[in-house]
């Protein structure tokens, strides 16, 4: 990576928003002393890898990335993750939910809408207890979905891995307060600010790589509940009466396959992608059925320790 290439122009996205992002990073680097950067290889992700190297230029990002693997990831996602980690020399840990179904830690869930991403917790936690991580930093963003819009910068989870909606600490004039008791860690989210259309903004103006599973193609997918879910992954559910047919789409969220529905576009570069977004009227989420699940599913995830 060149200086001028981490040195570029932000284009349409406020420098504010990218000045903030790095001097949240930083106070992690300060305040914390085992940080680690929650890593998905989805857009956001691979966005707070390019703010820590800007954070930390001409060093190296100075925390390793962990990924909370399901099994159940899209293939070109998990390419794309090991590549970027081996091309930046970066430090990759990977934990595994399926450890966590072979521990009898947490129990496989079955039927059309069986999905991984709820066990994701308890791997996460396990994994912070082992590291004796004190400070996760991850992607969210507050205009994803409203259990997120409560959450604080530095949101602290006690020492079952917990969040209280209820009992957050202020954060004036960006005063970042990092101290934490014995047991408790603090996750995150230097993003928070930001919205989709921001994220894809920063992608186009850094020219940032991501995974082409974002861009237009040719898929098989079938139609459920409204939705288009891929018809090429043995672990996405599909009744016989469901048809498949080939279909050009993209996805704008890359989580666990059986609960990530995909978009029909013809969105195949970042430019497209960035106008089909300004014209969207539909969150970026609504193609995720696990956030569906109840009114108040994600909130009750973050509770028990969700990222």
């Amino acid at each position: 990576m060149t200086d001028t290439a981490l040195l570029g122009a932000t284009g349409d996205v406020s420098n504010a928003l990218e000045n903030e992002a790095i001097y949240i990073i930083r106070e992690v680097a300060a305040q914390f002393e085992r940080p680690v950067l929650l890593f998905s290889g989805g857009k956001d992700s691979i966005t707070l890898v390019r703010l820590a190297q800007k954070a930390f230029w001409p060093a190296k990002i100075p925390f390793p990335l962990m990924h909370i693997d399901t099994g159940h990831n899209f293939p070109e996602t998990i390419i794309f993750r090991d590549r970027l980690v081996e091309e930046l020399g970066l430090e990759l840990i990977v934990r595994n939910v399926q450890d966590s179904i072979d521990q009898g830690k947490v129990k496989e869930e079955t039927g059309k809408y069986a999905s991984r991403n709820m066990l994701q917790t308890t791997t996460l936690l396990d994994a912070i207890e082992e590291f004796k991580f004190d400070a996760c930093i991850g992607g969210a963003r507050r205009d994803e979905e409203k259990a997120r819009a409560k959450e604080r910068i530095f949101s602290v989870r006690d020492d079952f891995g917990q969040w209280d909606e209820k009992n957050q600490r202020p954060e004036l004039f960006d005063m970042l307060n990092g101290q934490i008791e014995l047991g408790q860690n603090v996750r995150v989210f230097p993003i928070s600010n930001w919205t989709e259309l921001d994220v894809w903004s920063y992608i186009e103006a850094e020219n940032i790589e991501i995974p082409s599973i974002y861009f237009a193609h040719k898929r098989k997918t079938f139609l459920r509940d409204g939705l288009i879910w891929s018809a090429e992954d043995e672990v996405v559910f599909r009744a016989e009466d469901e048809l498949v047919e080939e279909r050009t789409v993209r996805f704008r969220t890359v989580g666990d396959m059986s609960c990530t529905a995909a978009v029909e576009s013809e969105a195949d570069t970042i430019a497209k992608v960035v106008s089909e977004i300004r014209d969207s009227s539909i969150s970026e989420r609504g193609a995720r059925i696990d956030d569906k699940r109840s009114e108040a599913a994600m909130e009750k995830r973050k509770q028990q320790g969700y990222f």
